[in-house]
């Protein structure tokens, strides 16, 4: 899941969906605006070690491009 914050541009987590979740930018632009307007969104289901990783890589990515953005997994 992402959530959302008042400092990540909109631009910057579409590229973060698209490129570390495999989504075309329509789907990115869902997910991306229920972020914004709920506070967090589904960014995919996947396997504990699979989701771990994809959580390190876009925090890094994040952090790289001086983004507070925070990415979390949950349980089902």
């Amino acid at each position: 899941m992402l959530l959302n914050d008042d400092f990540t541009p909109m631009d910057f987590v579409v590229v973060v969906l698209e490129n570390f979740f495999a989504m075309n930018r329509e789907q990115a632009t869902v997910v991306m605006l229920k972020v914004h307007r709920e506070g967090k969104g589904v960014c995919g289901v996947f396997p504990r070690d699979v989701a771990a990783t994809k959580v390190e890589q876009v925090v890094a990515f994040a952090r790289r491009n001086q983004h507070p953005l925070a990415c979390v997994m949950e349980e089902n």
